[in-house]
């Protein structure tokens, strides 16, 4: 098993406190790290903006454990690896004819982490990407294995598990049949068309995404993917309430080129190739940025929208884009949609870490009205007072990760300060 000192997250904005990084090639090394070790944590793929991943002790990546793909058509499930990124899976899946429901943005994050964190991409009636779990194997404090499946007790609160219960090695995540999606980007969309006429905006396509600096009279981008199950359909109309079809692709950041975008124009394509926003093959976005999100319950989407519009001057000097989405209600019980269906003010900002942790007590003052629960692989501001109150379930998932981890073996400082309270 080998073992490395440790660096920075994906966006350069924290350097892990860990002294090292173990990588296990089988689970039963694992298991025997996770035994042995005092404090250890999973590192995914290092795409969290906080210190969530980091811990005192050792670091456990799960690259090197078995990557194979094994689907279940009877039952339509996949069960892969916990390090497995959404790419590698959704590439193959479409290969044997399978799909996920829903992908998020970015096809480079891992399956392990980004379900433990309630990362989501945007639809109406698309639950964020962990309610496809239908089943979870993890290594707890003494290096046992623990499996459970939907229906078991718990399970509903050990899927969004923030790393606190354990070490997920592997997950079994439901499927369907392969489809295609067209995505087709409009420019400069009246905001109060868009106010006016929400819920047909964000219910005209199968994912809506919508990016905007929150300022003038006009959303800058609306993305829209819509399935199909005709490669040959005719092109998508030239306008979406006051906005232009995009006559090239776009970047959701003004001035970047479209090239590393998933494909757009209205081109039908495999859904693995058009549900995130971007490629692959290309690095992820901007790179050198931070990101913060709230998650808002459906009900307050106007009023939250124009208390964002009113906020414009503060956030807007920070802020290289923003944007809007729908997620589907859950019964996950860390899930920011847990019981309620919501929409996502997500901020991608400037790299200034300083000047975005001086604005979050605002922005998330002005949110509070709306029950705004934050992405908890994001920057945010609130302590476990704060973000506690939101979740009905709170309280039993600190029972929860009493008995499963008695002495904190998976406990770090992000777990203290928002989960604990200390």
């Amino acid at each position: 098993m080998e073992q490395l000192t440790t660096e920075r997250n994906w966006a350069g904005n924290y350097s892990y406190k860990a002294p090292a990084t173990v990588f296990p090639h089988s689970v039963q090394e694992l298991r025997e790290a996770v035994a042995d070790a005092e404090k250890i944590r999973a590192l995914g793929s290092r795409h969290s903006f906080n210190d969530i991943a980091d811990t005192p002790g050792i670091l456990a990546s799960l690259e090197g454990l078995d990557p194979a793909i094994s689907i279940n058509e009877q039952d339509m499930t996949v069960t892969v690896s916990g390090g497995i990124r959404y790419g590698t899976l959704a590439s193959e899946l479409h290969r044997r004819g399978f799909a996920l429901h829903n992908l998020a943005s970015l096809p480079h994050i891992s399956v392990a982490g980004a379900v433990a964190t309630a990362t989501h991409g945007s639809g109406d009636r698309n639950g964020n990407l962990a309610t496809a779990v239908a089943g979870l194997e993890l290594v707890t404090a003494d290096g046992s294995l623990l499996t459970v499946h939907r229906g078991d007790a718990d399970f509903a609160g050990m899927v969004v598990g923030l790393g606190a219960l354990g070490i997920v090695t592997r997950l079994t995540l439901d499927i369907e049949p392969s489809y295609e999606v067209s995505q087709s980007v409009f420019e400069n969309l009246d905001w109060n068309l868009v106010l006016e006429n929400f819920d047909d905006v964000t219910s005209a396509a199968y994912s809506v995404s919508l990016f905007t600096d929150w300022s003038g009279p006009t959303i800058g981008q609306a993305w829209l993917k819509r399935r199909t199950v005709d490669a040959g359909q005719p092109g998508v109309e030239s306008g979406f309430f006051g906005g232009k079809a995009a006559a090239e692709a776009r970047h959701p950041l003004p001035g970047v080129p479209g090239t590393s975008c998933t494909q757009q124009l209205g081109v039908a394509g495999p859904w693995s190739d058009r549900l995130a926003h971007f490629r692959m093959e290309f690095n992820p976005s901007k790179g050198e940025e931070l990101q913060s999100e709230y998650l808002i319950p459906r009900e307050h989407a106007a009023d939250a929208l124009h208390t964002m519009r009113r906020l414009s001057g503060v956030v807007k000097p920070l802020l290289l884009v923003g944007e809007i989405r729908t997620v589907a209600a859950d019964n996950l019980w860390l899930s920011p949609n847990y019981g309620r269906d919501g929409i996502g003010l997500h901020f991608t900002w400037r790299q200034d870490q300083p000047a975005v942790e001086a604005v979050l007590p605002v922005l998330e003052a002005e949110l509070a009205p709306f029950a705004a629960r934050p992405h908890w692989g994001k920057l945010f501001e609130g302590d476990a007072a704060a973000v506690g109150p939101l979740y009905p379930r709170f309280g039993d998932f600190k029972a929860l990760a009493e008995r499963l981890d008695p002495a904190g073996k998976f406990r770090n400082s992000f777990v203290d300060r928002k989960v604990f309270g200390s």
